[in-house]
Formats: structure tokens, C-alpha cells, sequence
């Protein structure tokens, strides 16, 4: 609910008591529709406020165009005297929505509680005077995830950093405030702590989110800063978060920027430069003995790695980060994440930017992603740095800003990254009818989506594999030992479009179930590869078609 604070910015004062605007003292007549939208962007000053959202907030109930919002914010446009080209107050996005802009005069409300974020802490000082920005929170479920809004530029931009991250003491290491600083001018940055890192809530270590998971914490961080549609960055482990995001969500996905990431963290077959299993071994070892120190310094910016106050920063920002469990078991974690099979899922357009002599992540990583993400565009920089904001950060800046520049061309959002979960099973009708029902129930508390499918099985499509495996598990054991009835089901993940019936997707998924036991659930390994971490276990079960399959345990 908003507050009923008096709000003044520049000349002006919104009264919400007496439903008046005023110009020092003097009223100023605007219309009560146009006031209600002008009180509810100024009660949430710098974040982009969809027009969906205002016009449920403003006419909740009553079926309106965007044609009355327009004419709402010429009124007030008119009233402030504003200028739509170049706004003092109400900045325009493009097809998505309005922005409010508070001078720095603006007192009384200065923020209120939305429907999934809620104001956080002032602005504080960091390094050399740099302001630190307000941390606000978004919710996700149960867990409160910490995050920044930074600039107002034409469209908003996600950086997702690697590893473990703290907000405020991104902002203490003067070669990084002044990266996000760049960026921000760039586009209205969003940055956050994910689950389990920094300030957002700390959570076991036995119960750290899995890569679908952290999904969802994206998505109510975009949220909570009003973001419908925005470019994903990710530095490092955040590439493939932002992979799968971007080719999960299309339609809120502008474009996708990764700066040394990777596609998978350990070594494979058929993918030679990741990890040794006994490097990362020992790599967690030292973690757990030297962690408080600058550990990893020298891989991952060995140009800074013999600066005292940069050491002494790196150290800090690592404890602040994490605790030694929790960076160990994240650690872990991210070694198992593989997303080589989603790659070619992505439409939006992509920019893969790595250093040559990248001391923790080869070339031929980059050039993997690059190589696998259609119409993509690679491009290497000198310099043997991992971090992007170490070294020469103006060659990345530029090349960012150039993309970003040249990539708003919109996808077709038609085609999206599903996981099917599909369940068949043999019966009398009074049972299969109870197993419909059920299923269909079991769909809606996943969050999944029923879809049309042939009598003779269940479909339903989810935005996370880990959804969709316990879903299949909550359906076939309810119905494992019931007299008559024998379920089984199939998870498959791979690209869905609505209007393709025969998709491969729902085909692998079709032919799993009817392979399935009574009771059991058959997955993919590309479903697997996604949901490490979830604790969900699998066991080797055979290869259908020249794709491994394996089973719930």
C-alpha cells in the first residue's frame, strides 16, 4: 500500500491526502486518473513501472487501452511542464513503460512495498567517495534476494557476477565501482546477490539453489525493479545462469552478454579445457584452508595480484561473500553445471567476450560458447586477466557498449527452452480419470503448464527441470502401488513451440514414459546436467537413441 505522505520534487508537491498537486503552494489542476498514475510512479522513484502494472494499479478491474494511460501521462507531462524528448520527471521506455525521475530535491516517500520487492537501506560511501547504491530486496519464494538499480538508461541490463558477490563491497575496489559505474551509463543496471552469497539470505549449505532454481531469482529481481524485459550479462558461472534464463525466457530476454564464462566447468570427452576432477578437488581443498585470505587471486587477476590494498580488498569481498562451507559446496556445485545442450536454444542476440590469456577459463571456452549459440558474436581481447573490471576494462566497455548499441532487434519469441514431463500408465477408466486429476493438480503446485496431449498419456511443460522431475516423482509414487493402475513417466528438455505437436522434445519425453517401470521416473542427461545441487539423485539406467537416460532414485 502506498504511503500517504506528501511527496516534493523541484518546485513541486504531491499531496495523496487532499488528491492535489501543487507548484510552491499554488494548485495545479490535474485530473484525478492523471494524479493517481503520477502518485503511483513517484512512490516508486527510478524503477521502471510496466504499463501493465499501472493500469491494474490505476483501473484495477476495468478493461482499459493503453490509449488512457498515454493520454494520463500527457496530462501530467503538461502539468510539470515536462518535456517527452527530454524528461526532467517521466522518462519513457520504449513499449514497456514509465520511469519516474526524483531531482535531488525529492523528499516524503521515496519508496513503497510492490508485489515482490521492497525498499532496502540509503546510499551509503564507499572507496574514494563513491556513493554506494540503496539495497533493496526482492522476494523468491521464502528467500530474500538482495539487489541494486543504478542509472535510468533506455533499457535495463541484469550483470549477474560469478562465484560469490557482495554488493556493497563491489563498490569498495575502486576498479570495480567504476565498471558498473560505465555500464549504468550505459543502461539501467541491476545487479543482486544470489541465494546463499552476500546480502541476500543465507540458506543451508545442504540446500543451495540449483542452476533452474536460481531461475526464479532473476525473474523476481527483474520484478521487483520493474524490469519486463532487460539484457542479461554474466561474468564467469553467471554465463550460464544467463544462458538458460535467456533461452528459457525469450520474450523478457533482450540480449545476452557473457565475458569469460564457460559452457561446462569440468573436463569431458568432447570437452577438453575444463577442469581435472582432481584439480577441482584441490582447488576446494585450499579453499577450505585458506579461505579469509586472497585466495585465487592470481588466477583470476594476476595483473592486481601483488597489490597490497587490492589483496587486502579481494580477501575481504570473499568473506563477506561466503563462508567457507558455502563457497565449498557452491563450488562444487557450479563444477557439475553443464550447458552445452541449451546453447543452440538461445534466439536473443549474444555477445561472447574473452581475454586470450585468461589464467582460469581458456579461449577455446569462449570460442565453445560462441560456436554453439547461432548468430553470435566472439570477440577476443588481449590480456591475461579473468576479472572484467581488471586490466584494461575499457576495451570490454567499449565492445559492450557497441553491442548493446546494435542489438535490439527483437527475437520470435514463438520457440522457448520447456522441460516436458509426460506420464502414461495402464488402467481401468475410474483410475485413469483419478490420475488425470491428479496429475493436473501436481502440474499447478510445480508450476507447470498442462498441455494438450493423445488419451493414452499426460503432458505438461515446466520453466525449470527440477520442477518437472518431482512433479513426475509426486505423481508415479502416489499411483506406484495402486491396484490396477501402472504410471510412469519421461522428462526431456529441449525446444518448445506451442504450435509444434511433433516436437523432439515431446517425443523423447513420450518414448521415456513408455519405457518407464511402475513408479519410475526417466530423465535425460541434459536435465540432469541442470539440476546439480537440487538434491535430486539419479542412477545410470541405458541409452535410447543415442541419448543417455537415467533414473530417479
Amino acid at each position: 500500500m502506498d504511503r500517504e505522505n506528501p511527496i516534493e520534487f523541484g518546485p513541486f508537491r504531491l499531496d495523496p491526502g487532499s488528491g492535489q498537486l501543487y507548484r510552491e503552494g499554488a494548485v495545479v489542476p490535474l485530473a484525478p486518473k492523471a494524479f493517481a498514475v503520477l502518485h503511483y510512479l513517484a512512490g516508486r522513484p527510478d524503477r521502471l513501472v510496466s504499463k501493465r502494472e499501472l493500469l491494474a494499479a490505476v483501473w484495477p478491474d476495468v478493461f482499459v487501452g493503453d490509449a488512457v494511460l498515454k493520454v494520463a501521462i500527457r496530462d501530467i507531462r503538461k502539468a510539470l511542464g515536462d518535456s517527452s524528448q527530454v524528461p526532467t520527471y517521466i522518462e519513457t521506455a520504449h513499449r514497456r513503460g514509465y520511469r519516474f525521475k526524483p531531482t535531488s530535491g525529492t523528499t516524503g516517500t521515496t519508496g513503497t512495498t510492490g508485489t515482490t520487492g521492497t525498499t532496502g537501506t540509503t546510499g551509503t560511501t564507499g572507496t574514494a567517495g563513491t556513493t554506494v547504491p540503496a539495497v533493496r530486496y526482492a522476494r523468491s519464494g521464502s528467500v530474500n534476494i538482495a539487489y541494486q538499480v543504478v542509472g535510468s538508461g533506455p533499457i535495463d541490463l541484469v550483470f549477474v557476477m560469478g562465484w560469490v558477490s557482495h554488493l556493497e563491497y563491489f563498490w569498495r575496489e575502486p576498479s570495480f565501482a567504476r565498471f558498473l559505474t560505465r555500464l549504468s551509463e550505459m543502461a539501467r543496471l541491476i545487479v543482486f546477490d544470489k541465494r546463499g552469497t552476500g546480502l541476500s539470505d543465507p540458506v543451508p549449505v545442504s540446500q543451495l539453489p540449483a542452476l533452474d532454481e536460481r531461475l526464479d531469482d532473476v525473474r523476481a529481481v527483474m520484478d521487483a525493479a520493474g524490469s519486463e524485459r532487460a539484457v542479461l550479462l554474466g561474468v564467469s558461472e553467471g554465463g550460464p545462469l544467463c544462458t538458460l534464463f535467456a533461452a528459457t525466457y525469450p520474450e523478457r530476454t533482450e540480449a545476452l552478454i557473457m565475458i569469460g564464462s564457460y559452457a561446462r566447468r569440468l573436463q569431458d570427452v568432447d570437452y577438453p579445457w575444463g577442469r581435472s576432477l582432481e584439480s577441482h578437488d584441490a582447488f576446494c581443498r585450499t579453499l577450505l584452508e585458506e579461505w579469509g585470505g586472497p585466495v585465487g587471486l592470481e588466477e583470476r587477476a594476476p595483473s592486481a595480484a601483488h597489490d597490497p590494498a587490492f589483496r587486502e580488498w579481494w580477501a575481504t569481498y570473499l568473506r563477506m561473500g561466503a563462508s567457507p562451507g558455502a563457497v565449498v559446496a557452491l563450488t562444487r556445485m557450479n563444477a557439475q553445471i553443464d550447458v552445452r545442450n541449451v546453447l543452440p536454444a538461445v534466439q536473443a542476440p549474444t555477445l561472447v567476450i574473452h581475454r586470450t590469456g585468461d589464467r582460469l577459463l581458456g579461449i577455446e571456452e569462449g570460442r565453445y560458447l560462441a560456436s554453439r549459440i547461432p548468430g553470435s558474436t566472439f570477440v577476443e581481447l588481449p590480456g591475461d586477466d579473468h576479472l572484467p573490471f581488471v586490466g584494461d576494462q575499457d576495451e570490454i566497455l567499449r565492445v559492450v557498449e557497441d553491442f548493446l548499441a546494435k542489438a535490439r532487434a527483437r527475437a520470435d519469441h514463438d520457440r522457448v527452452l520447456a522441460t516436458i514431463l509426460t506420464v502414461t500408465a495402464d488402467g481401468v477408466a475410474a483410475d485413469l480419470d483419478l490420475l488425470r486429476r491428479a496429475f493436473t493438480r501436481e502440474v499447478h503446485v510445480h508450476r507447470g503448464r498442462v498441455l494438450p496431449s493423445p488419451a493414452d498419456r499426460l503432458v505438461a511443460s515446466f520453466d525449470g527441470p527440477g520442477r518437472a522431475v518431482r512433479c513426475g516423482r509426486s505423481v508415479t509414487s502416489a499411483f506406484a502401488s495402486r491396484s490396477g493402475l501402472r504410471a510412469g513417466a519421461g522428462v526431456h528438455i529441449g525446444e518448445y513451440a506451442a504450435s509444434d505437436t511433433t516436437a523432439a522434445v515431446l517425443t523423447m519425453s513420450a518414448a521415456l514414459a513408455s519405457r518407464a517401470a511402475p513408479g519410475q521416473v526417466l530423465v535425460t542427461r541434459t536435465v540432469v546436467d541442470l539440476v546439480h545441487g537440487s538434491g535430486l539423485t539419479f542412477a545410470d539406467a541405458h541409452e535410447f537413441e543415442g541419448i543417455k537416460v537415467l533414473t530417479l532414485v
